[in-house]
């Protein structure tokens, strides 16, 4: 029997789609774009890879009619570590940790600056040497869920101060990551960086929500880290 992976991943337009998604969050529109394929077909593959549980999908905040589609990395690792253990017991696979030596500069962006990207960069900063910076399209007070839930991982951010993402107009990073959906729509070219990544995540408003959203963040800055090593790896890294 074919492993799962493979047979959901093996047609080369689901692959394709697989190796988009791997970089951010997308909508169809995107990926119709990104691939060059109409839109009916791009739609069916990525039904086959939601059937697959390799693609999940989040209606828009912004706008109603979007959908945006993003590859669960953890699902995908999982599966790939069967894939080769099913062939033989020395290809199971399992991924390299990062070096804490990882450098490199990352932005995070929401609209309010006030939970979402002070979380992601909080969590991002002690894992790594490099710098870690927040800011928002119209920022507000630091939300106090935001600070219990991250009080709870042994992070304080009551002092955190939101930033206008004016204050970085101009400087170099090697990723730029949007949050919200409503900030994507509004983010600025930054130098070096041409295509923003985009992390679709709902607007935490229950306590409950904050922790979910801490715990989504923890898992996509760790797969973050590994982007980050091969940026530092490559001469001149990814923003040079």
């Amino acid at each position: 029997m074919i492993p799962a992976f493979l047979a959901a991943a093996g047609h080369p337009i689901r692959w394709r789609l697989l190796s988009e998604l791997a970089r951010g969050d997308l909508a169809v529109r995107e990926l119709t774009a990104l691939l060059d394929q109409p839109q009916n077909l791009v739609s069916y593959h990525l039904g086959k890879l939601r059937k697959a549980s390799l693609v999940t999908a989040r209606r828009s905040s912004a706008d109603g009619r979007d959908t945006y589609y993003a590859l669960d990395l953890a699902r995908c690792s999982s599966l790939l570590t069967d894939v080769g253990g099913s062939l033989h017991p020395a290809l199971l696979l399992a991924p390299p940790e990062p070096s804490p030596a990882v450098t490199g500069r990352v932005l995070f962006l929401c609209t309010g600056n006030s939970a979402r990207s002070q979380m992601a960069e909080a969590l991002l900063r002690p894992l790594f040497e490099g710098d870690a910076f927040s800011a928002g399209s119209r920022p507000k007070p630091v939300n106090r869920h935001a600070v219990t839930v991250m009080a709870a991982r042994g992070i304080d951010i009551s002092g955190a101060r939101p930033k206008h993402l004016d204050e970085f107009a101009g400087e170099r990073f090697d990723h730029v990551i949007t949050l919200c959906d409503k900030v994507k729509e509004v983010c600025p070219a930054f130098p070096g960086h041409p295509r923003p990544v985009h992390w679709s995540l709902a607007e935490p408003v229950e306590p409950a929500e904050f922790e979910r959203t801490a715990d989504e963040l923890t898992e996509r800055i760790g797969f973050l880290l590994h982007a980050l090593a091969g940026s530092s790896a490559r001469p001149g890294g990814e923003g040079a």
